[in-house]
């Protein structure tokens, strides 16, 4: 898998990115660690997993970030991704 998540590694399997990882192999009725290429994109061509999971957590000082989402499409799914922590993973709309 090239989003790489040591199973000691609780902050790596908590992040954004990993539920989005889970979210699209929970659809596809498949382990997690089958999310990879060549079956299926690296979810770094879509989108930055870093930024995503940065994206919303709280800052340094420990403040929370404002309320958002970011949407995108990952396997041939539309990806919603709150602020809230939510994932949303939904058929695409066809010409997206």
């Amino acid at each position: 898998m090239l989003l790489t998540a040591d199973s000691t590694d609780a902050t790596a399997t908590n992040s954004l990115s990993f539920e989005v990882i889970t979210a699209v192999a929970e659809r596809e009725g498949i382990d997690p660690m089958e999310i990879e290429p060549p079956e299926y994109e690296a979810l770094y061509d879509v989108v930055n997993p870093e930024a995503l999971d940065s994206l919303f957590a709280p800052r340094e000082d420990g403040t929370s970030r404002g309320s958002g989402r970011v949407e995108f499409v990952f396997c041939g799914y539309r990806v919603v991704v709150t602020s809230d922590g939510d994932v949303d993973v939904l058929e695409a709309e066809d010409g997206r």
